[in-house]
């Protein structure tokens, strides 16, 4: 016999409180948490820097101003290319937090998806000249493995960055389903 499980009793998300934790443990470290988010229309940043629907942000002190690690989102102030921007992303689009120093850090699953394909608009074959200020160089970092949601890849994997500052493209041993985070040396 089972006991059916309401929606009451499992409470809030527990991601806002372990995005929060591993940011103050990145800190505490004298680590720089990055986070990389899945981008739809309801993420606000600037779309330049975005590739395969993916960014992924330093949102250490030093990078950001105004930093508010909320329940429903996290916004802050952080300079692009020079230009100050705000930033505003639904907790639930964060598919990773990670020190940008050893790699030690969470993968979460992706956010539930409107529509398949890409959104807005975004171009993903584009090539950058570089990472923004605010968004991640992992120079001397371990490279991190793409962290699959199961779908196609080609669209919807989110790759974080190598450390020439490029995505990192999905391997053939990526593994589909339940996503994760693997440390590459």
């Amino acid at each position: 016999m089972s006991i059916p499980i309401s929606t009451e009793s499992q409470g809030t998300s527990t991601r806002p409180y372990l995005i929060r934790a591993l940011h103050d443990w990145c800190t505490d470290n004298g680590f720089t948490p990055y986070l990389a988010v899945h981008v739809d229309e309801s993420v606000d940043v600037p779309r330049e820097y975005v590739k395969n629907n993916e960014i992924v942000l330093n949102v250490g002190f030093e990078a950001t101003s105004g930093l508010e690690l909320g329940n429903e989102f996290i916004e802050f102030k952080a300079r692009f290319g020079g230009v100050a921007r705000d930033i505003s992303v639904p907790v639930d689009h964060v598919v990773a937090i990670y020190a940008r120093e050893n790699g030690q850090g969470m993968a979460f699953p992706m956010p539930p998806v409107a529509g398949t394909g890409p959104s807005m608009g975004l171009d993903e074959d584009r090539q950058d000249s570089g990472p923004p200020a605010a968004a991640s160089s992992s120079r001397g970092a371990p490279r991190l493995a793409a962290i699959s949601s199961g779908r196609s890849e080609s669209s919807d994997a989110a790759a974080l960055t190598g450390p020439d500052g490029e995505p990192e493209p999905p391997g053939p041993d990526a593994p589909a389903g339940r996503p994760a985070l693997k440390r590459i040396k």
